[in-house]
Order: C-alpha cells, then sequence, then structure tokens
C-alpha cells in the first residue's frame, strides 16, 4: 500500500447509551485507545462530538488512516460510519495532536452556534473540506487559549 500522507474525513451517529456517565466514561476510552493506536501509527488528527454525532479527521500515512477507519466502522459505538474525503496532502493540520478532542469549552459552543444554525450540526450536510476546516479553526483556538 502507498504510504504517503493523507487526510480522512468522517461522520458517524453516536451508539453510545445516552446515560451522562456512561457516555462519558465510552468517549474518555476511545480517547484514550485512540491517542496509543495514532501515536504508534504516526496519525494525527481530532474529534468533535455535538448532536449525537462524531466529526473526526485524521491524517498520516495512508495505508495507517486506512486501518484506523476500519477499526471505527467495526466499533460498535460508532453508527452510520460515512466517509466524506480521503485526500493526499502536504502537512498535517493537527501535527501536535495525536487525537484531539473538541466540543467542551465555551469557544467550542460558541463556534458551534452558527454551524448548528446552519445545518442543525448534521454532519451528512458539510463536506470533508468544511469538517476539516472547523476542526483546524477551532484546534488553533483552542492551542491559543
Amino acid at each position: 500500500m502507498a504510504s504517503g500522507m493523507y487526510r480522512l474525513v468522517y461522520y458517524s451517529r453516536n451508539h453510545i447509551a445516552h446515560n451522562e456517565a456512561t457516555f462519558g466514561s465510552h468517549l474518555e476510552e476511545i480517547l484514550e485507545k485512540s491517542r496509543i493506536n495514532n501515536q504508534r501509527d504516526e496519525i494525527t488528527g481530532a474529534l468533535l462530538f455535538n448532536s449525537g454525532c462524531f466529526a473526526q479527521v485524521l491524517e498520516g500515512p495512508l495505508d495507517k488512516v486506512e486501518a484506523a477507519f476500519e477499526r471505527i466502522q467495526q466499533d460498535e459505538r460508532h453508527g452510520d460510519v460515512s466517509l466524506l474525503a480521503l485526500d493526499p496532502i502536504d502537512r498535517r493540520s493537527f501535527p501536535n495532536w495525536a487525537m484531539g478532542f473538541i466540543g467542551t469549552s465555551d469557544i467550542h459552543a460558541k463556534r458551534f452556534a452558527a454551524i448548528g444554525l446552519s445545518s442543525g450540526f448534521d454532519p451528512s450536510r458539510l463536506s470533508g473540506d468544511e469538517i476539516h476546516a472547523l476542526l483546524r479553526d477551532l484546534a488553533i483556538e483552542e492551542e491559543a487559549a
């Protein structure tokens, strides 16, 4: 398989129990395991959760990004997994994040307000480029805070 640098963008529906404690523990488990796997596989990226949906950008070698996406598709906590983009890239947008998580701070809540009004945060109505730009911009704000 090719080993060039690629960016994969997908969204999925939350299939984790809606109980806040259960959801929180599952989310921490997803993030912890993702960070370990991604560091091992030289993958960077960011995960966003809002309105019952996940949106994620993964960057790294093509074979590693495809393997990570395959694991996500097999994970019962994700439903309706949809690939939005898989494109070669010259450089990473998230070089410092083995797996950043976006969606908890006041900054993010304010940024989401505008997105929510235009799409109801229905990621199926956003393109891979729009989700990537959103996550990149939020990551820049997070690092600056």
